[in-house]
């Protein structure tokens, strides 16, 4: 399970021209759900996620995590994360998860995260357009 995680002062998902979701500080969350993922991989992502310390304490450094600074997440599906491109000109989509799964283990991660903090998510499988303001930038990908 992928996860790619941006600190944002504010991010939206859009499905057509509806706001489907949508965030003020905090990380969005584009996640990624390969073929042997679980719940127990979910579980650990959503507490790295929860946990990592990429938000600036008093003194400039990167020593808070999402909680302590009271931040919000918007989770949005993105199954390309899965993506093999070591050949070629044209990604390979094999290790990503069904759909099925996939969607089961996106909206469990999306539970899981919701239990700390408040969550805005994309809507699955469809054609989002999504907006943010990355804070720093920071970005990092994190894989379980």
């Amino acid at each position: 399970m992928i996860a790619l995680i941006q600190r944002v002062s504010h991010a939206k998902v859009e499905v057509g021209q509806n706001i489907v979701g949508q965030i003020g500080q905090g990380l969005l969350v584009l996640l990624g759900v390969e073929k042997d993922d679980d719940r127990s991989k979910a579980d650990k992502l959503a507490e790295k996620v929860l946990n990592y310390r990429i938000f600036t304490d008093e003194n400039g450094k990167m020593n808070l995590n999402l909680q302590q600074i009271g931040g919000e997440i918007l989770i949005v599906s993105q199954f390309t994360l899965a993506a093999d491109t070591q050949k070629g000109l044209r990604p390979s989509f094999s290790k990503g998860a069904d759909p099925e799964l996939a969607e089961k283990l996106y909206q469990y991660f999306s539970q899981k995260c919701a239990e700390k903090v408040r969550v805005a998510n994309g809507q699955f499988a469809a054609d989002m357009q999504v907006s943010l303001t990355n804070d720093g930038p920071v970005t990092f990908w994190l894989n379980v």
